[in-house]
């Protein structure tokens, strides 16, 4: 049998197990890749809301990079909750000392129930030094207004827009989730890329839908999409290709996360929903 590809996801813990670090894990095993980790923060959180965050001080996220990068083959790295500017740095500084490839950049600000995971003068380091090394990001509506500087998009105009202005901010490419247009039928998503070829929304753009699954189940929606395509880059020719299986992968998550009974709240998708019965 071959070898698998390894992913690495740099975020941090939710002991409820329905985004962040555990997440990514379930979903890099549901998606054919090795899972590895290396923690930024502990977080005290579960279904209803984050109660408080512990950052893991920077030299020690340093440490466990160097350490992991000086043993294990790393095919893809996801890169999700960072807390603060410091920690921030550290994972820049060691993703330019290592170079892995098929960086997935998730920047993760506020949580669904509304509490900033990332803080504010963490947003800049996010989007001078990480942005760059960064070979796809996966932002939210509301997080690409806030790593622009300006009001999150309304319409797909805007949205276009907005995701070429991330190219020009130094972006490779971008995945601009449109999720929180929740009167649509269909969840759009904008993929732009600065190497791309025209198409119907013009240079390196491309609309990619997916109907909208009537569920409240959908904590750690982002981290499990961007942890799939880290997953799935490896194992497929190009960015869109890969892209287009983890929204699959994740449609299929949501449809089955109310066959899940965890919490009182906002429960997780399903990760395994092609396997367990």
């Amino acid at each position: 049998m071959s070898s698998p590809p390894i992913a690495l996801t740099i975020a941090a813990s939710d002991p409820s197990g329905g985004a962040g670090i555990q997440a990514d894990l379930k979903a890099f095993s549901a998606n054919g890749a090795y899972g590895t980790a290396v923690l930024t923060a502990l977080t005290a959180q579960n279904t209803q809301g984050v109660s408080g965050i512990h950052a893991v001080p920077p030299a020690f996220v340093t440490e466990q990079l160097d350490t992991l990068f000086a043993d294990v083959r790393v095919d893809a790295v996801k890169i999700g909750m960072l807390a603060d500017a410091a920690i921030a740095a550290a994972v820049a500084d060691a993703l330019e000392r290592h170079r892995p490839r098929n960086v997935v950049l998730d920047p993760v600000m506020v949580s669904t129930s509304g509490h900033r995971l990332l803080e504010a003068d963490a947003v800049s380091v996010l989007r001078e030094r990480l942005l760059p090394l960064a070979d796809l990001i996966t932002p939210n509506l509301p997080e690409a207004g806030d790593l622009l500087g300006t009001a999150a998009a309304t319409n797909r105009t805007d949205a276009v827009e907005q995701a070429r202005a991330l190219l020009r901010a130094g972006a490779r490419r971008v995945l601009l989730k449109g999720g929180h247009h929740t009167h649509d039928a269909e969840s759009v998503d904008i993929l732009a890329d600065a190497t791309g070829a025209t198409g119907a929304l013009g240079a390196g753009v491309t609309e990619l839908s997916a109907p909208r699954v009537n569920t409240r189940n959908t904590h750690g929606t982002g981290c499990t999409l961007s942890a799939a395509i880290a997953a799935l880059r490896p194992q497929h020719n190009d960015w869109t290709t890969a892209v287009r299986a983890a929204k699959d992968y994740l449609t299929g998550a949501l449809r089955a996360a109310d066959t899940l009974h965890v919490g009182h709240g906002h429960g997780p998708v399903h990760h395994f929903h092609q396997y367990w019965s």
